[in-house]
Formats: C-alpha cells, sequence, structure tokens
C-alpha cells in the first residue's frame, strides 16, 4: 500500500532524511520507532506534502505523492491525526469532527459520526463542549475520530499516545487494534514500545534520518541489542 524509496528530505540547507526506506501493505500495522530527533516526524509530514521532499518517492497504492498538495493526498485516502493532536479548540467536539468529513473513496461503509461513537463512547456524551475544554484523552480520542471521518485507508498517527494517562492509553490501543480488524493500514509513532508491539505487523527504526533496522515484532521483541542501541530500552 505505502512504498517510500530513497526518501531525502531539508529544511532549507540542513537535510533532516537521509534516503528513507520502508513499505507496507494493506491491513498492516507499521511503527516508527527512534529517539526524539531522528526524523519519524519528518518522514510522516515528507509523505503527507506537509514538508516538501527533496527528492525520492513515496507510492501511495502505485500513485506518486511526492510533490502533490497536502489535501490532495489526503483526498487519496491517508488520514493524518498530528502530533500534539491540533484540534479546533473554538469548536465543539461534534463540530470538529463534521468539519473535515468526507468519502473521497466511495467507500461502502464509511465512518460516521455513530460509528466514532461507537469507538469511542466517552466522546458521545461531550459532543457539545468545546474542544479547548477537553481533556488531553478526549482530545486525543477526537483528533482519531475526526481522521477517520475523513474515510482513510491508511490512518497515520504521530505520537498515539504521548502524555496520557496508563488507562487512556489503553483506550487507545484497543481502538487501533479494532480499527487494523477492519483491514485499514495504519503507520504509528509512539514511545510505548510494549503496546506498540502487540498489534505491529512490521516495524522500522530510525537512525539520523534513515532505516536501520526493520523486521516483525517478534524478531525485533526478542533482539535486545537493537533495543538498547536504538531505543535505550
Amino acid at each position: 500500500m505505502l512504498k517510500v524509496h530513497n526518501l531525502i528530505t531539508h529544511y532549507g540547507s540542513s537535510q533532516a532524511l537521509f534516503g528513507m526506506d520502508l513499505e507496507f501493505g494493506t491491513g498492516e500495522v507499521a511503527t516508527l520507532l527512534g529517539r526524539n530527533g531522528m526524523g519519524k516526524t519528518t518522514t510522516i509530514n515528507s509523505i503527507m506534502g506537509i514538508v516538501k521532499a527533496t527528492s525520492g518517492s513515496v507510492k501511495f497504492n502505485d500513485t506518486e505523492l511526492v510533490g502533490r498538495a497536502s489535501f490532495k493526498i489526503a483526498n487519496l485516502g491517508l488520514g493524518l491525526v498530528p502530533e500534539g493532536r491540533q484540534i479546533f479548540p473554538n469548536l465543539s467536539l461534534r463540530e470538529n469532527l463534521v468539519a473535515t468529513a468526507s468519502n473521497h473513496q466511495n467507500n461502502s461503509g464509511p465512518w460516521t459520526l455513530d460509528r466514532v461513537f461507537d469507538l469511542f463512547p466517552e466522546l458521545a456524551t461531550r459532543q457539545s463542549s468545546m474542544g479547548n475544554l477537553l481533556s488531553g484523552g478526549e482530545q486525543q480520542m477526537l483528533a482519531i475520530g475526526r481522521a477517520l471521518m475523513t474515510n482513510p485507508k491508511l490512518l497515520i498517527l504521530d505520537e498515539a499516545t504521548e502524555g496520557l494517562a496508563p488507562l487512556v492509553r489503553q483506550k487507545i490501543w484497543a481502538a487501533l487494534k479494532q480499527i487494523k480488524n477492519q483491514n485499514m493500514s495504519i503507520l504509528v509513532v509512539d514511545k510505548n514500545l510494549r503496546d506498540l508491539l502487540k498489534i505491529a505487523d512490521r516495524n522500522f527504526i530510525v537512525e539520523r534520518g534513515k532505516i536501520v533496522w526493520s523486521g516483525h515484532s517478534d524478531a525485533l521483541r526478542n533482539d535486545r541489542e537493537t533495543l538498547h542501541r536504538y531505543l535505550g530500552v
């Protein structure tokens, strides 16, 4: 579904990505792992067209994304849950969900308000609450729900559970497992390795703007040297 090849990205004269390579298929969960500042968010932003790649290729279902505007990339079926959530503070929870709702891919069973509320029952009781009055956990659930309302084929989450209480984190992981079971592809960045490896099919470790290790969860779980060297686990 997604294939990134030799992706290079700069911020001005400073190079951030040095030839990123990764790929995974439909219905798979892939992770981007690594310490802070290694290029995970830049990779996501380059995929989504938020940051313009210098060179390389990003193909989504064989369609080249490099050079396309972000909204056109989103319309192809990529949904982003950004770091920091970035919900609309002056809109209600319900308005946040419907503001960007779409079904450009004509999914036969699209995501609706009811489906989002089934996934996150906590949101159903806060529909009229303004975005800036929600708790951190509610905001993250809302950010995921908002991305789902665009009916993506690939859901991308940057720091899926950062700063959340343990109980809320477990609700997020349970929701992602449900989404995976509906055959949606997921690319996720997070630091909670134990929870990530329970749902991930493929893992990619980023070090200084390139992939230095890739493999399945069982292989990574048992590779103590790699965990210690690149993740400090």
